[in-house]
């Protein structure tokens, strides 16, 4: 394997041993790019042994190019309809000469015809969540990941200016959003890896709205959250436009969250427990009086999955913030009824002095 790929497939299995794991087994996208460096890649997958050379499993034609990017020596390739992506990994999985071995998986996308191969292949296995493992290993980031994320957050950044430039009543929430992600594609964004948000107020305090056609009306709030990405890597970013007339506790809650970011940002440093960045903030909340209107999460990781879920900045959650870990803060709105709904959002990076925020887009209230 290329050097590092080679080091976060270390890491992964001095993971696998503390967890008592013989082997891994990944096929979402997410996990094949992080470990095997390939982007044009489907009905593929990897089979990571606790001890020994991990095994690429690919369709035939895509050999050569999972061997280039990957400098892996085991490819596993098969023929379609003939063989399947179930059994190369079968196959894979046998090399080892495990019988009865304890297997990790991911919670995304190992499909059940793949899956059921496996059993009946290994019916003495155990099977187990490997997701706390490659979360927290995808965490910290190395130089070439930081320098994917800073140009996808320089592309939110187009995206976000062309966005607000066409926010006015009248227009469709896609209207905007296709505006948006049209400027981000020209300035060399991949595309967004989850639902984009332009939303009207009644939309707002609902936990996943996106954008749909429907008509922005005057004197609302309007959320806009984009996606874009960089290399398999994605970033997000979220403001807030005013149109018209809007209540003056409305106005107050956007400059709390925004002061709360920046509190939240401040306390991201190396060895600090999110439990105690979230009980900070959440203090500030409280003493603004409303601590009743928010919720346990301030953010999450954020790298190859647009929510990563280590570390999770949040009530009760032990994780220690690490150097280079990159965390998408502020999440949550103050949930009001009537009133609350507005949000701002930024991808901040874990340093020695505090967070650095890669996105620069302006914070001040945005008013048309």
């Amino acid at each position: 394997m290329k050097t590092h790929l080679a080091r976060r497939i270390s890491l992964l299995q001095n993971e696998m041993h503390q967890a008592g794991l013989d082997l891994v087994v990944f096929t979402d996208r997410e996990n094949l790019i992080y470990y095997t460096g390939a982007l044009a890649i489907e009905c593929m997958g990897i089979v990571i042994p606790a001890e020994g050379e991990a095994v690429l499993c690919c369709l035939w034609l895509d050999t050569a190019y999972v061997r280039e990017v990957s400098g892996a020596k085991q490819v596993q390739p098969y023929h379609y309809p003939s063989s399947s992506i179930g059994q190369a990994i079968v196959k894979a999985m046998k090399s080892f000469s495990l019988p009865a071995p304890a297997v990790g998986f991911h919670k995304y996308f190992v499909e059940f015809g793949t899956f059921d191969m496996i059993r009946k292949a290994f019916p003495d296995m155990t099977w187990h969540p490997a997701m706390g493992l490659t979360y927290k290993i995808r965490a910290v980031k190395d130089d070439e990941e930081l320098a994917h994320m800073r140009h996808a957050c320089a592309f939110l950044e187009v995206g976000m200016a062309a966005a607000i430039e066409h926010v006015r009543p009248g227009v469709t929430e896609l209207d905007v959003l296709a505006e948006a992600d049209y400027a981000m594609r020209k300035a060399g964004s991949d595309g967004a890896t989850f639902r984009q948000q332009v939303t009207n107020w009644s939309k707002q305090l609902l936990a996943h709205p996106y954008a749909m056609n429907e008509i922005i009306e005057n004197n609302q709030p309007v959320v806009v959250h984009l996606g874009a990405s960089c290399q398999g890597y994605t970033a997000k970013m979220c403001r807030t436009v005013f149109l018209g007339n809007i209540p003056d506790e409305t106005l107050r809650i956007y400059k709390l969250l925004v002061k709360a970011q920046a509190v939240t940002v401040k306390a991201c440093k190396p060895g600090a427990v999110v439990s105690d960045v979230y009980e900070e903030v959440f203090a500030l909340i409280k003493r603004e009086g409303y601590g009743n209107y928010f919720q346990d999460n301030l953010g999450y990781g954020i790298g190859i999955r647009q929510t990563e879920f280590y570390p999770i900045v949040g009530k009760g959650v032990s994780h220690k913030l690490e150097k280079n870990m990159l965390i998408n803060v502020l999440s949550p709105t103050i949930y009001k009824s009537g009133v609350g709904g507005p949000r701002v959002k930024d991808i901040v990076l874990v340093g020695c002095d505090g967070g650095e925020l890669l996105t620069h887009f302006s914070r001040e209230i945005i008013r048309k």
